[in-house]
């Protein structure tokens, strides 16, 4: 064992340490605790990972000593996503006590996941056009590597089938499988009817309704005990990526990353902002600190799956949303709500026009905005997923497979850390969403939202 390893231990216990003392005796909030063990471990894997350029091999890098410990925490809140929403989902339409009820809140969250999806893909195009992030790209220095990871992850892509089919697949041919391969939408559904189904039962259906309710509980509750693990995974996968992808992956590609970052930001702050602020007439600043949390995780994680638990805790308890809402308009967001998503193709689309040299006509980005919005929508379930849809909205103005292959492979490598900010995007687009639905189906609690101030 090299005195670098023990001294990469001893560091990482005593940090830890320090986090835990935060926690306990300074009280604390989560979300800070969450973005010092984000920075620490940043830090940490710069040190002792090689510095700028990271490890030469991967699998000796110090801080792959401690990758477990991140691995651990995905786990812990991947385990929590299958009952979360079935139990949650189910407990809510039993709540509502009339099935009639989901027709209005279905449609209304749908509609409002479709809007702002397409201001979003129509914000990534003004971004895209303003930085012009592809000028000047080289496209001959990517390596072949690159390409053919880029290759089987799109054939993978591919496999998952189109928007139609994954329409088809919500509905479970086996509920057991659905819920043993954490099929989130045909989940969903299948809530959805079994809750439907115990309020048909009438009296014959309450002993398992009481069951339900009991295990949605129960299962927030280890949510919150999982989160309490959140500041030390987070260390753990953050030390592991700047070790092993070096500062590379914070300044390559730098325009595309900011003009991502900005164009969230703007979506976040005025699109979101605008949606609390003026149909739901409740305070923005309260929203944004009631769902620190949930970002915090959303970025560290850059799942938006990952992140629901803490999402529904955080609507629930902190904004007011009724858990028949929350657990219905949550778990659907994180399906189908990709916001980031769509910003994101929007700017590839100009970043790829902009290398290759094509000069977009307004059919070429009308067409641009509603491919990335459906693509977006229809996102499969895979790392870098959107990423991946580039080649779908790219071939609307003319770019070939072999120069989607190209530019893809070129942003790969750097994805991690556009993905990141994507996922907080879906994460507050989701809470918006819900806010707003229960605003609307007088199920949402304006003194919960309002009570607790903005640390």
């Amino acid at each position: 064992m090299s005195l670098a390893l023990i001294a990469y231990w001893l560091i990482t216990i005593v940090l830890f340490g320090a986090l835990f003392v935060l926690a306990r005796n300074m009280k604390m909030k989560l979300w800070a605790r969450v973005m010092i063990g984000f920075g620490l471990g940043g830090g940490m894997g710069f040190v002792f990972g090689g510095g700028a350029e990271g490890c030469a091999e991967a699998a000796v890098c110090i801080p792959a000593s401690t990758q477990f410990i991140g691995e651990a925490f995905v786990r812990l809140i991947r385990m929590l996503i299958v009952p979360l929403i079935f139990l949650t989902l189910s407990a809510g339409v039993i709540a509502m006590g009339d099935p009639k009820k989901l027709g209005s809140l279905g449609g209304r969250t749908i509609l409002l996941y479709f809007g702002t999806t397409i201001l979003a893909a129509s914000i990534g195009l003004i971004f895209g056009t303003i930085f012009r992030p592809g000028d000047g790209i080289d496209l001959t220095n990517v390596s072949t590597d690159a390409v053919d990871a880029v290759q089987g992850r799109m054939a993978e892509a591919d496999a998952a089938g189109g928007l139609i089919d994954r329409f088809i697949a919500i509905i479970p041919e086996n509920p057991i499988d659905a819920l043993a391969s954490t099929d989130v939408l045909a989940i969903i559904f299948w809530a959805v009817i079994f809750g439907v189904g115990i309020l048909a039962a009438g009296d014959k259906g309450k002993p398992v309704a009481a069951v339900i309710e009991s295990g949605s509980e129960a299962v927030l509750k280890v949510t919150h005990f999982v989160m309490e693990v959140a500041p030390y995974g987070v260390y753990a996968l953050m030390a592991w990526v700047i070790s092993t992808q070096g500062l590379d992956i914070l300044i390559n590609l730098g325009k595309l990353a900011i003009a991502l970052y900005l164009a969230c930001l703007l979506h976040m702050f005025i699109t979101y902002g605008s949606i609390i602020k003026f149909i739901v007439r409740l305070p923005v600043i309260r929203f944004f600190g009631g769902i620190v949390d949930a970002q915090a995780v959303a970025f560290s994680t850059d799942s938006s799956n990952a992140t629901l638990p803490v999402t529904i805790s955080n609507v629930s308890e902190n904004l007011g949303v009724k858990k028949s809402v929350a657990a219905s308009v949550l778990p659907l967001g994180a399906t189908i709500n990709m916001d980031g998503t769509s910003i994101y193709l929007g700017i590839v689309a100009l970043f790829a026009s902009q290398a290759l040299g094509i000069a977009l006509t307004p059919a070429d980005y009308a067409m641009v905005a509603i491919t990335a919005t459906l693509a977006s929508i229809g996102a499969a379930g895979i790392p870098s997923a959107g990423l991946l849809l580039a080649a779908t909205v790219l071939s609307v103005f003319g770019v070939t497979t072999e120069q989607s292959v190209l530019i893809v492979a070129l942003i790969f490598p750097f994805d991690r850390l556009l993905d990141m900010m994507r996922t907080v995007t879906n994460v507050t687009g989701d809470a918006a969403v819900a806010v707003t639905v229960a605003k609307w189906e007088g199920a949402l609690d304006e003194e919960v939202f309002k009570a607790k101030p903005v640390a």
